[in-house]
């Protein structure tokens, strides 16, 4: 799927082939942060100074929560994923665009299903745009291999990535559910993050025998 869609993206020159990576890391961390900054911006200051007034905020507060983490999750796996790179082309530079534009709707998104809390079509929708945020990070990652080469400290410590395509179907699981019982959805959200939220060791594991 990914040889695919890359292909239709135009090579790079011959010159142009080994790029540091260097811009696009820091890129991608300042789109990751301006996107947690709107986020934070949606949870609106209550008028009252009591408790009580805190309370219509929780579910706000919840699902900041949850999208915060996954916006972290995604920063922090992109980092370890370039931290076994030395260099990117064209390629993965779409590729890069093409996941820091599926993340960039997490806060609409999240501030959607706050408004209709527990709607299906809005739950519904925050599950499409993780699922495009899984398939784009799975893209990207292939893109990096490919540029890479096969015997690639990447390509050993990404493998056949299962762990990546098992969030993505649950993700597709999550989102036909929504519009059964909107609680089920949330709660594979929930797995995923979960699943996620400890560093993939892969990496980690594999770059001292690089």
């Amino acid at each position: 799927m990914a040889d695919v869609l890359y292909s239709l993206v135009p090579a790079t020159e011959p010159n142009e082939g080994y790029m540091g990576k260097g811009r696009l890391e820091a890129f991608s961390d300042g789109v990751i942060a301006v996107i947690i900054t709107i986020m934070v911006l949606e949870m609106k200051v209550p008028h009252d100074a009591d408790l009580t007034a805190l309370m219509p905020l929780v579910p706000v507060f919840l699902s900041y929560v949850l999208s915060f983490v996954y916006v972290a999750i995604y920063w922090n796996n992109h980092h370890h994923m370039l931290h076994a790179v030395q260099h990117v082309n064209g390629r993965v530079l779409w590729a890069n665009l093409h996941l820091l534009f599926w993340l960039s709707l997490v806060p609409f998104v999240t501030g959607w299903a706050n408004e209709h809390l527990l709607a299906a079509l809005p739950v519904a929708l925050y599950g499409v745009v993780l699922l495009m945020a899984g398939i784009s990070y799975y893209l990207l990652e292939r893109a990096l291999i490919a540029h890479h080469g096969k015997e690639s400290s990447l390509a050993h410590a990404m493998g056949k990535d299962y762990k990546g395509l098992t969030s993505i179907f649950i993700y597709a699981v999550a989102i036909g559910l929504a519009f059964v019982d909107t609680w089920f959805s949330c709660a594979l959200y929930v797995l995923v993050a979960a699943i996620w939220f400890i560093p993939d060791p892969r990496i980690e594991r594999t770059m001292p025998r690089a």
